[in-house]
C-alpha cells in the first residue's frame, strides 16, 4: 500500500475555528434505525457528531448497515441529500420500502406480531419464517425485521450461499413492530431523497466530490484471530479490503471530502491510518452473546479533510 505521509501536511482532523459542532444531546436522538445491526454506532455518536460539519450538501454511507449515524444526524436536520448503500441487497430493499411504502409494512408487521405473540411454539415460528423467501419487496421487508427483531442477539449473519442462519433467541416479548420508529425512518429517507443502491463502497463512492460529507464505517478489524464477525455478506471484509478502504479513504481526502471512519482499534488499523489524526474511544457494541461482553470495546476515529490554507 502507498504510505500516506507525503499527504499529511495537507490534512486536518480539526473544524476551522468557530464553526459551531453538530449537538450531542442524546435526548434529540428522534429518529433512530429500525433494525438492531452488528456493529452499530448508536452508542458511538457522541463521539462521532462532534465531526460532522454543521451544513451538509450530501451525504454518503456506503457500508449502510442500521444506519445510526444517518438517522441520529435527521434527529438535527433534514437539509441534506442522502446517498446510502450496502452490498446487503436484502437490507437496501428494506430501506426502499420504509422509505416509500411504510403504511403496507406496518399492518403486515403487526400480524407477526400477533402470531408470534399468541404461538405456543415461538421457536418453530420463527423457523418457519426463517425458512420463507417471500418474492414480494414489502413481505420481505416485513421478514428482515421480524428475523432482526427475534433472532439470537439481533445479529444478520448468513452463510455461503447468503441464506440467513442466525438461530432463535429466545426473548420473552420481543417489540416485532414499532410504528412510530418505522414512519420517523420512512420520513427521514424521504426529506433528504436517499438515493438507495445495493452496490461496492467504491462504486457507491465513485462520485463524491468537493465538499461532501462521507462516514465509512466498515466491517471492523477483528482485535484477534479468533474475534472475526464479518459475515454481513457472504464475502465478508478481509485484512486486504482493509487496506483498500484505507487508500480509498486518502483518495476522497484528495479529492476534497470529509471523511470520517470508525472501526476497532487495533494494530493494523493504528498503521493505516497512522497519517491522519485519531481518536481511540471505548464503546459498547451489541454483538456479544454476554451483556457484560458488549461493554468496553476500543474503537477508533479517523477524520481527515484538506485544510482550507496551505501556505
Amino acid at each position: 500500500m502507498t504510505t500516506l505521509n507525503t499527504r499529511l501536511a495537507t490534512r486536518s482532523l480539526l473544524h476551522p475555528a468557530g464553526e459551531t459542532k453538530l449537538s450531542v444531546d442524546a435526548g434529540e436522538q428522534r429518529v433512530a434505525p429500525f433494525v438492531k445491526w452488528a456493529g452499530g454506532k448508536t452508542s458511538l455518536l457522541p463521539h462521532l457528531f462532534p465531526h460532522v460539519p454543521l451544513r451538509l450538501s450530501n451525504y454518503f454511507e456506503p457500508f449502510l448497515g442500521g444506519g445510526a449515524l444517518f438517522f441520529g444526524i435527521c434527529s438535527r436536520t433534514t437539509s441534506f441529500n442522502a446517498h446510502l448503500s450496502d452490498t446487503n441487497n436484502e437490507l437496501v430493499k428494506a430501506y426502499s420500502v420504509i422509505k416509500e411504502s411504510p403504511e403496507e409494512l406496518i399492518p403486515l408487521l403487526s400480524n407477526f406480531q400477533s402470531e408470534y405473540d399468541s404461538e405456543v411454539d415461538k421457536s418453530a415460528y420463527f423457523y418457519r419464517k426463517r425458512e420463507w423467501r417471500p418474492t414480494d419487496p414489502i413481505e420481505s421487508a416485513a421478514r428482515l425485521i421480524f428475523l432482526n427483531k427475534t433472532c439470537y442477539n439481533g445479529l444478520y449473519r448468513v452463510n455461503s450461499k447468503g441464506e440467513f442462519n442466525v438461530p432463535f433467541g429466545r426473548y420473552k416479548k420481543p417489540r416485532i413492530v414499532n410504528s412510530e420508529s418505522i414512519r420517523s425512518a420512512s420520513h427521514a429517507l424521504a426529506v433528504t431523497k436517499a438515493e438507495l443502491r445495493t452496490t461496492s463502497y467504491k462504486d457507491a463512492l465513485a462520485s463524491c466530490r468537493a465538499g461532501d460529507f462521507v462516514y465509512l464505517d466498515p466491517p471492523y478489524q477483528p482485535p484477534s484471530k479468533t474475534s472475526s464477525f464479518t459475515d454481513y455478506t457472504p464475502d465478508g471484509f478481509s485484512e486486504k479490503d482493509q487496506e483498500e478502504l484505507a487508500e480509498e479513504f486518502v483518495k476522497l481526502v484528495d479529492r476534497g471530502c470529509t471523511v470520517l471512519l470508525s472501526n476497532s482499534d487495533t494494530a493494523l488499523t493504528r498503521k493505516l491510518y497512522r497519517d491522519f489524526d485519531t481518536k481511540k474511544v471505548t464503546a459498547n457494541r451489541p454483538i456479544n452473546s454476554v451483556g457484560a461482553g458488549r461493554k468496553g470495546y476500543k474503537e477508533l476515529i479517523v477524520l481527515g479533510r484538506l485544510r482550507h490554507n496551505l501556505s
